[in-house]
C-alpha cells in the first residue's frame, strides 16, 4: 500500500472486513459522528453509514475525487438525487434479502394467526381460544419480484401456499404491473417489496386496495410512499382489509399519526433489514466490490454513474 493507492472510506474499522483487497488505502470515516478529515480531497470509494440516507447530500458535495458510492441499503431513492454527475452509485442488493424476507413472512404469519391479539390477551391474563387463518392454502402475491422477492418466496414455499409473482415487466413465471387489475381479486396476501420510483409511488392506491377481497392482508416491507396511506386507512377503519407495515411515509411515525390507533394493523419500526443477518452479508458485498475496484473490473449493483 502506498500513498498513491486509491483511498477508501468505511464507516467501520476496516479490519472488520477481514482480508482487505490490496492496492487500496483505508480509513474509517463516519459522517454521522465524525468531522470530515483532510483526506476528503482524496477519497475515491465511499461506503456511507447505513443510516445516513438522504442526509448524504452536503457530505458528497465535499468529495472532489469521489468515483464510487456503495450503499448498504437496497433502496437508493433518498441517495440517488445527491450523487454528483460521473460518480457511480451501487446499491446493497443482496445484503437485506434474508432479513427482510424473514420479517415479511413473520408479519404475514403474525396477522393471519392473530399473534398481536394473543399478545394483548397475555398482558391481560385472558384466555381467548378460537379459529385463526393459516398461511397454508392462501394465495400470496409478491409485488416486486427481485432478489428480496425471490427470498420471500423461498421462505413461503414450505408453508404450502400459492405464490403469484409480479414485477415491473413480465417474464417467464412473473406477471407485469399492468396485469394487477386482473390478479388482485384472487389473492389473500400482498407482500409489497418494490423499489420506490416515480412509477411505484402510490402504486397501492384506493383502486388497488378496492380490488382485493375482504379480509385480504397487505404487507409493506418496501417504502412507505408506495402505499396511499389515506386509502389504506379508509379500508382499515372499514375493517375490510388487514395491514402489516414496516415502512411509512414519515419515519419515525409521529405519535399522533392515525395509523397508531387504526384497527387491523400491525406495525414495526422499519426493521426489515436490521438483523444479525445484515452485517456478514454487507461485509461480503463490500469486500467483493473493493476487490473489483482495485482490479479495475466492472462493479456490480450499479444504479447510476460512470461504470
Amino acid at each position: 500500500m502506498s500513498g498513491s493507492d486509491p483511498l477508501v472510506w468505511l464507516p467501520f474499522d476496516p479490519a472488520e472486513l477481514g482480508e482487505l483487497p490490496e492496492g487500496l488505502r483505508y480509513e474509517r470515516v463516519d459522517p454521522v459522528r465524525d468531522e470530515l478529515p483532510a483526506s476528503k480531497d482524496e477519497v475515491r470509494f465511499l461506503v456511507p453509514n447505513y443510516q445516513l440516507g438522504g442526509r448524504i447530500g452536503p457530505f458528497l458535495a465535499q468529495l472532489p475525487a469521489l468515483e464510487v458510492v456503495q450503499t448498504q441499503t437496497a433502496g437508493v431513492d433518498d441517495v440517488r438525487p445527491h450523487v454528483p454527475e460521473g460518480v457511480t452509485l451501487c446499491n446493497g442488493r443482496g445484503i437485506h434479502d434474508a432479513s427482510t424476507a424473514e420479517l415479511a413472512v413473520t408479519l404475514t404469519l403474525s396477522v393471519l394467526r392473530g399473534i398481536p391479539g394473543f399478545t394483548r390477551d397475555q398482558d391481560r391474563a385472558e384466555w381467548n381460544h378460537g379459529w385463526r387463518r393459516s398461511l397454508a392454502d392462501r394465495r400470496v402475491m409478491i409485488l416486486g419480484y427481485g432478489s428480496i422477492g425471490a427470498a420471500v418466496e423461498a421462505r413461503l414455499t414450505p408453508f404450502e401456499c400459492e405464490v403469484v409473482r409480479v414485477a415491473r415487466s413480465a417474464r417467464e413465471g412473473v406477471h407485469a404491473f399492468t396485469e394487477l387489475p386482473d390478479l388482485l381479486s384472487d389473492v389473500d396476501v400482498v407482500v409489497v417489496i418494490v423499489p420506490l420510483t416515480d412509477e411505484t409511488r402510490g402504486l397501492v392506491d384506493a383502486d388497488f386496495l378496492g380490488r382485493l377481497p375482504d379480509d385480504a392482508l397487505v404487507v409493506n416491507v418496501a417504502r412507505g410512499p408506495v402505499i396511499d396511506t389515506d386509502a389504506l386507512l379508509a379500508e382499515l377503519h372499514a375493517e375490510r382489509l388487514h395491514a402489516a407495515l414496516d415502512v411509512f411515509d414519515t419515519e419515525p411515525l409521529p405519535s399522533d399519526h392515525p395509523l397508531w390507533t387504526a384497527p387491523n394493523v400491525l406495525m414495526t419500526p422499519h426493521v426489515g433489514g436490521t438483523s444479525s443477518a445484515m452485517q456478514p452479508r454487507a461485509y461480503a458485498l463490500i469486500r467483493a466490490q473493493l476487490a473489483r475496484f482495485a482490479a479495475g473490473e466492472p462493479l456490480e449493483n450499479v444504479m447510476t454513474g460512470a461504470y
